[in-house]
């Protein structure tokens, strides 16, 4: 474990890099089968999928972890074919309120073509300005959808913004999920400059690395073939937020951050 001052946070806390965790997993070869990486067993029909292809080694592969916040929207579908084609599981962090709810066949895609499903809250409130139970609020409704949809609930949250406290971090553990930070952005919200999001990604990408990227933002999806492409080149292997830590289980509360 490693203690940092996240930035975003405005507070001290203690994060967990992919190295780390990996370091700290017990070497127990049926721990480290599991498709959600948390009970050894698959934790949807994708994910089971997935979990029967030979599981990447992150100790001996480049691995780095393309994670998408804010949607579904409309042009997720598109997306989802782009990573279907480059054969490349990613992770989304949703929106309960305005996406899961308006896309539900949707995020039954994303689960189903092997996708890692995660809570980005119900409605993008900052969960440091919030107390326990409106945090419990915003994180639990969007549990609650997504399992409407998939059968499963996550276990794995991003807070917008990155912003947490020990109230966010307490509630987060209450309800199982992991808190997922990242290492690369392209501040895609600024731009809509699919070149210039593409070179902000690859100009930080690193092994071991999350990189965080928007599917609701105009620019994002048409730079994510130039992305993946790159990256191929420079020798990574994609994999999803849990495979990354594998075979650790990503502990709930944890803080994850490169």
């Amino acid at each position: 474990m490693s203690l940092a001052a996240l930035a975003l946070t405005g507070c001290s806390m203690e994060t967990t890099s992919p190295s780390e965790a990996r370091a700290d997993a017990p070497r127990d070869p049926a721990a480290s089968t599991g498709g959600d990486g948390r009970t050894g067993k698959a934790g949807s029909a994708g994910r089971n999928a997935a979990a029967a292809e030979a599981p990447v080694d992150c100790e001996k592969a480049k691995c780095i972890a393309l994670t998408f916040d804010g949607g579904p929207g409309k042009d997720t579908p598109e997306l989802l074919d782009i990573l279907k084609k480059e054969k490349v599981h990613a992770t989304f962090f949703l929106l309960g309120k305005n996406h899961v709810l308006k896309h539900p066949e949707t995020v039954r895609r994303l689960a189903a073509e092997g996708h890692e499903v995660a809570n980005h809250t119900w409605s993008h409130e900052r969960l440091d300005t919030l107390d326990k139970d409106a945090i419990r609020d915003e994180l639990a409704r969007t549990q609650d959808a997504i399992a409407d949809i998939t059968g499963e609930k996550p276990t794995l949250m991003r807070p917008p913004q990155g912003r947490i406290n020990d109230d966010v971090t307490a509630v987060s553990k209450e309800l199982g999920l992991s808190q997922v930070l990242w290492s690369t952005t392209a501040k895609d919200f600024s731009t809509t400059d699919s070149a210039l999001i593409a070179k902000r990604t690859l100009d930080q990408a690193g092994r071991d690395g999350i990189i965080l990227l928007h599917d609701i933002y105009d620019g994002t999806v048409p730079a994510v073939p130039a992305i993946i492409s790159e990256l191929k080149k420079r020798g990574y292997t994609f994999v999803t937020v849990p495979e990354l830590l594998r075979p650790a289980q990503p502990i709930p509360g944890a803080v994850y951050r490169p």
